[in-house]
């Protein structure tokens, strides 16, 4: 099996221009794999409701989980099916959103994901890697969840975004003007992290731009470059990820950027990212930053209103050198599902 990076080097040792692949457009694919009048109105709702909550109007607790990555269609099922019935169980103090993440940023180099590289070894079949895409985030809808993912690249949002409960602007694309006329364009509620350094300074100005109209370049259904004009997205909030400096969803650190988002006029619900610098990158850590986020709600602050957690259904992480173990992430380390389980469970009976 070719790795990414021996394709990668393939490519770059060529010497020659990109090599163009046509794809299909956004409206071929909506056609071929199309969303029917009663999960669209699923979706409305599943928006709306994550947004009263991100909002104080709903007193629950949203909890954004599942892989760091989706490599493997299956695996990725199998977590959907035992996440909807305990999403059920537990809906009266949590309401569930499973991560369904096909685009991966990368560093330097590596495997961008099931989007661009369904057969994980630089092929890049990415015509195959939209359609299943697609269809994953489709069947996860069915089974009532709403879809989470980050929006990495624009021009791929136009095939999922009508799947979508729930977007996320990384760190290193908060600031990026491109990414916020994106999402002010976009009826989904939606999140920017806080930067790479830990200030939130970036995220909130991300809100407010993404707050706004925007008249910018992008693709339409058909596929053509066309002129967008977006009237401004009011559901956006504050993801605390932590930074190169430690964590951030310490009680003076929440209240700081409580502080800081009600100067700035914004909605002061935040959510706390469990894992990355908040966990210090360990995935077995996240359990007690959930506690934390818990025990302040419980203590309060009432504006800690979500939570995302890296889970699947086994502990930790592989490397894509090898055979490939069922269940095991293949970007960054996650918690196993006997753990998040037990983990959602004790939550919900707090807060409940």
């Amino acid at each position: 099996m070719t790795s990414p990076q021996a394709a990668l080097r393939l490519i770059q040792n060529s010497h020659s221009r990109p090599r163009a692949t046509q794809l299909p457009t956004p409206a071929e694919l909506h056609q071929r794999l199309p969303v029917s009048a009663g999960l669209r109105q699923r979706i409305r709702h599943q928006r709306q409701t994550i947004t009263d909550i991100l909002q104080g109007r709903d007193p629950r607790l949203l909890v954004v989980v599942g892989p760091c990555s989706i490599h493997d269609p299956v695996a990725a099922m199998e977590y959907a099916q035992r996440l909807a019935v305990l999403a059920d169980e537990l809906s009266a103090s949590l309401l569930l959103a499973m991560r369904v993440y096909t685009e991966k940023p990368r560093t330097t180099v590596g495997w961008k994901g099931l989007l661009y590289d369904p057969h994980l070894d630089g092929s890049a079949g990415m015509d195959e890697g939209l359609a299943l895409s697609r269809r994953l985030m489709l069947q996860v809808v069915e089974l009532g969840l709403p879809v989470a993912t980050e929006l990495l690249q624009p021009l791929t949002v136009p095939y999922f975004a009508d799947l979508l409960g729930w977007a996320a602007i990384g760190a290193r694309t908060s600031e990026s003007q491109v990414h916020r006329e994106m999402v002010s364009g976009l009826e989904v509620p939606t999140g920017f992290k806080n930067g790479t350094d830990g200030g939130v300074q970036i995220a909130l100005d991300a809100m407010r731009s993404a707050a706004h109209g925007h008249q910018y370049m992008g693709l339409d259904e058909q596929g053509r470059v066309a002129l967008l004009q977006a009237a401004g997205n009011q559901a956006t909030h504050l993801v605390l990820r932590g930074g190169a400096g430690g964590s951030n969803y310490d009680a003076a650190s929440v209240a700081r950027a409580t502080q800081a988002l009600q100067q700035a006029g914004h909605h002061d619900g935040i959510m706390v990212d469990c894992s990355h610098a908040n966990s210090g990158k360990d995935p077995q850590r996240q359990p007690q930053v959930l506690d934390e986020v818990v025990r302040q709600r419980l203590a309060g602050t009432l504006n800690l209103r979500a939570v995302m957690i890296e889970s699947h259904l086994c502990d930790g992480q592989q490397s894509l050198d090898g055979p490939l173990e069922y269940g095991v992430s293949v970007t960054d380390g996650c918690l196993g599902w006997d753990k998040t389980e037990a983990m959602l469970r004790r939550v919900a009976k707090q807060l409940a």
